[in-house]
């Protein structure tokens, strides 16, 4: 068959919910590279979040940030900031409803007060410690994504506020924060064209509703049996849940893999 790229989301779908990688997950995605097909990983994970699960499947292209922050073998290809302005007036407004914020860039991370449960037990879901403290790391460097602390519904109210920024739901305690026409599909089209594939070449694997764009854009959107309904909804094909080899299977049923 013609030569396909094929990108996954990391959390519930190339990792399950105990943060592993299902042999038959690993073993699918060599023979993809061993055919000759592009693979590549679309996540909302910054990428110091997902270095180790690149070096093990040999990874060496992404999609990170929600579409933020693009890499080719290497290369930085697009690179989306959020507004400066933005993201001072979020500080502000957050701070007056007792909600912390991670700032991100593509090598680190500071939170912006010394301690909060709602960053240790959001991050700590990812295997992740909670970062440092710097209420100034906001300023005067570029930033790709910020996370919010606030509990389900709250985000709304941001939402409301900001235009041109968007918040994802992530975990039930953190939403991202990304620019606003930012997506994975707008990240994925970036990746594409210096390739020269058309979306009708592209397969997607996702999970959750930062994948909606990503999965309902791509020829080929291939939603986890563990994914919610309204993301199934958004894809050409439902797979089975990631425990139980989803993407094996998934690969197998768009005709990827024998």
């Amino acid at each position: 068959m013609e030569k396909a790229m094929i990108f996954f989301d990391i959390d519930g779908t190339l990792y399950n919910h105990e943060k592993e990688l299902p042999p038959s997950t690993k073993r699918s995605i060599q023979a993809l590279q061993q055919a000759g097909h592009e693979v590549a990983i679309a996540t909302g994970r910054s990428p110091f979040f997902f270095k180790e699960l690149r070096e093990e499947l040999g990874i060496d292209s992404f999609v990170s940030f929600n579409g933020q922050y693009v890499v080719y073998k290497g290369e930085t290809i697009y690179a989306n900031p959020l507004d400066s302005e933005a993201v001072e007036k979020l500080t502000e407004f957050a701070a007056t409803r007792n909600h912390p914020l991670v700032y991100m860039n593509h090598e680190t991370m500071r939170s912006n007060i010394a301690d909060h449960p709602a960053i240790e037990e959001s991050l700590n879901s990812l295997k992740f410690l909670p970062p440092e403290n710097d209420p100034h790391f906001h300023k005067e460097r570029d930033l790709y994504q910020t996370l919010l602390f606030c509990t389900e519904g709250e985000e709304q109210e941001y939402s409301e506020a900001f235009d041109s920024i968007r918040f994802v739901r992530w975990h039930p305690s953190s939403v991202d924060v990304i620019p606003a026409e930012g997506s994975k599909a707008i990240g994925i089209r970036h990746l594409i064209e210096k390739l020269g594939f058309t979306m009708d070449q592209v397969y997607a694997f996702g999970d959750e509703r930062n994948d909606l764009e990503m999965l309902s854009e791509a020829g080929h959107g291939v939603a986890m049996g563990n994914a919610p309904q309204v993301v199934k909804d958004a894809a050409r094909y439902v797979t089975k849940a990631v425990d139980e080899d989803g993407i094996e299977h998934g690969l197998k049923m768009v005709g990827l893999l024998d």
